[in-house]
This record gives structure tokens, sequence and C-alpha cells, in this order.
């Protein structure tokens, strides 16, 4: 009998683990970086060490600080997660050789599906699906170019060792080759220390479509359902959902039964992914098997009524599977989208920072899998991920109207999200109606205005304005003093209005240029403002946060920077000079030095967080008076980087 997991893993994934191992009766040991003293896995364990720097090198990838920490606190099995070292064999063996059980599958499976070349000979000879192409064991550049003639084109390079979309290249043309397989080669090496390379014909516009399977240790093996995951950027999934609205109960029994032939081919046991690429004729392809729990397991559950975590420990206790083939039901439908601090509207960039609060919307059908809370602070060493935002409804549509409303109802400020643009995905109707290839993002999707920079309008400034004039003024919302008209300056982004404020009592009209905008204020108190607004009544959400407002009404966040008392910029939007860091990071590089001449938009620093480099520009024309920051300094957001000072001719400019 097991008595004391160690889950080797963070953020929302530990978290869930741990829930259904208190559940079961276990005892639980979370592993923390420094950078987590305070995440919530570790406040929900029965016992936690830490065991390293915040860099995963040192922490969260460091195999032997976290077997020393199973020894310290007496555990007798480890559950991996996802990422980090879940689909690492050395890891693996590591945990045996210990006198661990290793809550996954044998070494040997995870060995033979690390590897793209070697998994799909081995389903080659099972009798799985693959797609055309070539496996020439450690392949010359020579060998592939000879090769690509034979698949034709458009053809796909891939990384024997990837995963993720790293190493990876879409080949349109045999001009294309050689430049790609030599990118490839050095990304593949770069990621995961083998350039070792495939070719495979590529599938146009196909479905993303796996099979979740379990194997035991007594030869049973059973799928239950797919999930389709075609919606993606780059590679990455961005929303999960099962069933696939484009499976068949036909194809449905094909692939489950592909799948479980692939599980039993490498003496699989535990949870297992089986990825498959469907094209439109519905003909599927083996792309991988992912040897782990996968991120988007819960909407399997939702649809299945079962605990995929329970059956991972039952398997590695050594007992059967907990239901045979034929007592698996589906019962609904579920869709999973990955609320993430990433800046839709600008590439997607990372965002760190202060989470000053997070609130998840309540109701029926509802999953949250998260690892943060109010109060947290979004870090550059991990994925920024906040959460795994999951709707069940007893239809498609129903899980789609509920997973928009917990989107558009969930409050987060602080950090910029994807929120509104996963919304937007769900209530797109090329995904309402069960359309969406790989290609939707990038074509379908791609003039979406979430993914455009956010213009604010007169009803939201003048949300902003109500709430700033009436917290500063002291007066009660229903004063009967006389009419007053307050000048309010606000910054958003990169613009600056200015908004002219007349108050009578409860009524409050908003002017900019010729736009005017009128609301009856009913209440304000606790973060939360209530309007009646061209007669209809409404609420708006707020945190005020020094100089900062953040507010959300409508389904939309947005916030504002209260600039009424600062001086006013120089000509040509010119900032202030003073550069701050736009994240937490590390300085991988400074360009420029004291006294020399920039020009606004200039990249003075770059700054890497979260795996991307970030370029920190100039706000202004001038001459470079103190350097503050240096290649390798760890900084925090709004830290002082570069100070740039005016010279004689964008003085002249400003005066003109």
């Amino acid at each position: 009998m097991l008595k004391k997991l160690l889950i080797a893993n963070r953020g929302e994934i530990a978290v869930r683990v741990i829930r259904t191992a208190k559940a079961l009766g276990y005892r639980t040991v979370a592993i923390y970086s420094e950078a987590d003293a305070k995440a919530l896995h570790v406040e929900l364990a029965d016992e936690a060490v830490c065991i390293g720097p915040a860099q995963v090198s040192a922490s969260y990838l460091n195999s032997g600080a976290i077997l020393d920490a199973a020894r310290k606190t007496g555990a007798d099995c480890i559950h991996p997660g996802y990422g980090f070292l879940s689909e690492n064999a050395a890891f693996a063996t590591a945990c045996k050789d210990a006198g661990l059980v290793f809550v996954g599958p044998p070494t040997a499976a995870i060995e033979l599906m690390g590897s793209k070349r070697r998994s799909k000979i081995a389903m080659q000879e099972a009798g799985v699906p693959v797609v055309p192409g070539y496996e020439g064991n450690n392949a010359s550049d020579d060998e592939l170019i000879a090769a690509a003639k034979d698949i034709g084109y458009p053809l796909m390079i891939k990384a024997s060792a990837g995963g993720g979309g790293r190493g990876m290249r879409l080949v349109e043309s045999e001009s294309e080759l050689a430049d790609n397989i030599k990118r490839a080669r050095s990304e593949s090496k770069q990621a995961f220390g083998d350039d070792e390379l495939i070719l495979e014909k590529a599938v146009i516009e196909p479905r993303h479509v796996e099979i979740q399977v379990f194997a035991d240790r007594h030869g049973n093996a059973v799928y239950l359902g797919e999930r389709d995951c075609s919606v993606q950027r780059r590679h990455q999934k961005v929303v999960e959902e099962a069933p696939s609205p484009f499976v068949t109960p036909e194809l449905r029994q094909a692939m489950g039964e592909a799948a479980v032939k692939a599980a039993l081919a490498c003496n699989y046991q535990g949870a297992g992914t089986v990825e498959f690429l469907v094209d439109k004729h519905r003909n599927f392809y083996f792309l991988e098997m992912n040897t782990r729990l996968q991120v988007e397991h819960p909407v399997t559950e939702l649809i299945t009524g079962q605990d995929l975590v329970a059956w991972q420990l039952t398997v590695a206790e050594g007992l059967p599977l907990p239901l045979a083939q034929g007592d698996i039901r589906l019962n609904g439908h579920a869709i999973e989208v990955r609320l993430y601090a990433e800046d839709p509207a600008n590439g997607f960039t990372p965002q760190t920072g202060p989470l000053y609060a997070f609130d998840p919307a309540e109701g029926e059908g509802l999953r949250y899998d998260t690892g943060v809370r109010s109060g947290d602070s979004i870090t550059p060493h991990y994925d920024p991920m906040l959460a795994k935002v999951i709707a069940w409804g007893h239809n498609r549509d129903e899980a789609r109207r509920r997973l928009i409303r917990a989107l558009e109802d969930t409050t987060v400020f602080g950090v910029t999200t994807n929120r509104h643009f996963l919304s937007r995905i769900i209530a797109n109707d090329t995904f309402g109606a069960g359309e969406a290839t790989t290609a939707f993002l990038q074509q379908a999707f791609s003039d979406d205005p979430s993914l455009q920079p956010q213009t604010l309008d007169i009803q939201q400034l003048a949300l902003a304005a109500c709430v700033l004039d009436h917290g500063s003024s002291g007066q009660s919302a229903w004063s009967n003093a006389p009419a007053t008209m307050t000048p309010i300056k606000l910054e958003t982004g990169e613009t600056t209005v200015e908004l002219l404020v007349t108050r009578s009592g409860n009524r409050l009209s908003v002017s900019m240029g010729e736009s005017r905008h009128s609301l009856v204020l009913e209440s304000q108190r606790d973060g939360l403002l209530c309007i009646i607004d061209n007669g209809v009544r409404q609420t708006c959400q707020y945190h005020r946060q020094g100089d900062s407002l953040y507010l959300q009404a409508f389904g939309q966040s947005w916030s504002v920077r209260d600039v009424t008392h600062q001086p006013a910029k120089g000509a040509g939007g010119a900032g202030s000079g003073r550069i701050q860091a736009t994240m937490d990071g590390a300085i991988i590089d400074v360009l420029v030095e004291a006294g020399q001449n920039v020009r606004q938009g200039d990249t003075l620093v770059i700054l890497e967080a979260m795996k991307m480099e970030h370029p920190v520009k100039a706000d202004r024309d001038g001459i470079v008076g103190a350097v503050q920051a240096s290649k390798g300094d760890q900084v925090k957001r709004s830290q002082l980087l570069v100070e740039i000072t005016a010279n004689e001719t964008a003085e002249q400019e400003s005066n003109a």
C-alpha cells in the first residue's frame, strides 16, 4: 500500500494532484523553488521541501534535489505531473533505483515514445496508421533532401526528440528545404540536446484529435474517448474539447482501437495520450504519444465521470483498471481553455507582476484548475498560465454558453490576460459550427478585434471617470451639492485622453471632444460600481492601485492610469525619458551607453522573461544620461533601466 505521494511539479497540476491524493488518503509532499515559497501548491500539501533557486534547471529539473526531498519526507511514490521531468526516462529510472514508485509508464515506453523516429517505426509495425515520410536513423542533410523528392511538397520537418512546435518547419518547395533543415537542426539541438530530424508529408488543415488511453500491469488497456485540440497557435493548444464535433462513432472506435494497439505495443502502464492528425476525409494518422497526463485531461474527466489521477494511482499500486472498455460511457460535452497572463494584442507577450485580484466565476458545470490566487505575483521564471477554465454541458452549445459566461465573469486585475481572446474564439461562428481546424486561428480568426490594441470608447472612459471622480471627491453619491466640473486626464496604453466630468447629485456626464456620455451612479463600494446607463442598470467591477485603475464590465477588462496631476509629455508623444523594465526578467543585452544619442523607438535593452526576448525602447529623442542595468542583472517590473535627457534638437522641437 502506497502512503505518501511527492508531487514533482508546481502550479495548477500540483494543486490538482494534491487534491485527489488527499481525497484517497495519501499524505502529500510538495516541492518548491525559492520563487514559489508562498505558492498555493505549497500551502495545500501536508509537507513541502525547497529544492533550489528560481531557475528551472536548479529546481524543478534538479532530479537529485527532488529525490532527496522524497528521502527526507519518507515519500514512497512520485507523481511527475506534466512538463518538467514527466517524460524523462532517466528520472523514472532514478525513482525506481531509489525504491520509489514512479506514477507513470515504464522507462522503456518513455524512451520509445520520446523519439518521433523510433515511435513512428514501432507504430507502423503495430499496424497503426502513420503519415507517409522518412525516418532514417540520424539522417544527414543530403539524405533528407533526397528523401524529400520522393515524399513531395508540402512537407514537415520535425525534430525527432521534440514537441511543442520546436524544431518543426513547414516546407512548401525544394528551394526552401536546405535552409529549413539547418534551422530545424539548430532549434532541436538547443531545445532537446538532439538534432535528429524526420520528414513527413504535410497534412493540410487537419484536425488534431487525441485519444486518452490507460493500461495496467495485468494486460488490460482501454480508451476513454477523444479530445479535439485543433485550435492551436504556433502548435500550442489553445482550446480543447471532448468529444470532438468532427468524430463519428465509427471513427471514435477505429481511433480508440488504434490507440490501444499503440499502448500494448510498448507494454504501456498508466495514463497516456495518443495524438492523431485527421484529414477532411476522416483518414487519421499517428502523430505522437505523450507518456503522461495531459494538460487537457479535465474535459475527459467531465464527460466520463472518472478521476484520471485516481486511475493513475490505482495503476501505480499494481491494481487492475477500474473499468473495462464496455463500462466506459460518454456523457455531454466539455470545453477547456487556458487562461494565460499574456497580451494577445501585443504578439501574446507574457505578462508579469502582481495579481491584485483573481476571482473565478461560479456557475453550474464550471471547473477551474488553478495554482494562483489573489495577491500572488506572476514571475518570469515559469509558464504564465493562470488557470484552466472548463465548462460542461448536456450538449456542445450549452458548454459553449457556460464557458463564454465564465470567461466574461471571471475577475482578473493586475496583469493583462487572454480572457477576451478566448471568449471570442468560443463565440466564433466557425468554432460554433464545429469547423475549426489547425488553421483556424491563422485564417478565419486572424483579424479578430481581440488581437488588436484596445481603443477605449466613451462608455468605458466614463466608467473610469466615475470611479475616479467619486473616489476623489469625498462626497456621497447622492450629494445635493451644486453641479461641479472636473477635468480628468487618463493614460491608456500609449494614449492620453482629457475628459471633462460634470457631476450633479448622482448624475455624471463625461465629455471628450464631441463625444459625451451620461451615467447615473446608484452605488459604489468594495470594488463594485453600480450605474444606470441609458435606463439599464449595470455593474462594473474595479480595483484601484495607486494611480492605476482596473475595470471589468460588458465581458471586457481595461485599465487606465490617472495622470491628471502629472506634467505633460513633450511634443510628438515623447515620454519622460525614464525607461523602466516592462516586466520582471533578466537583462541579456544593453545596447546603449552614457552620452549616446538615441531616437524615440530605438531599442535600448533586451529583457528576457519566460524564455522570450522583449525589447525595451526609448520613449523620446535625446542623449543617454545614465544606464542603470548591466547584462545578467535580474530586474523587477518598473525598475529604472536607462535615463534619457533631452538634447538641444529635441528641446527646440518641443518648444516649437
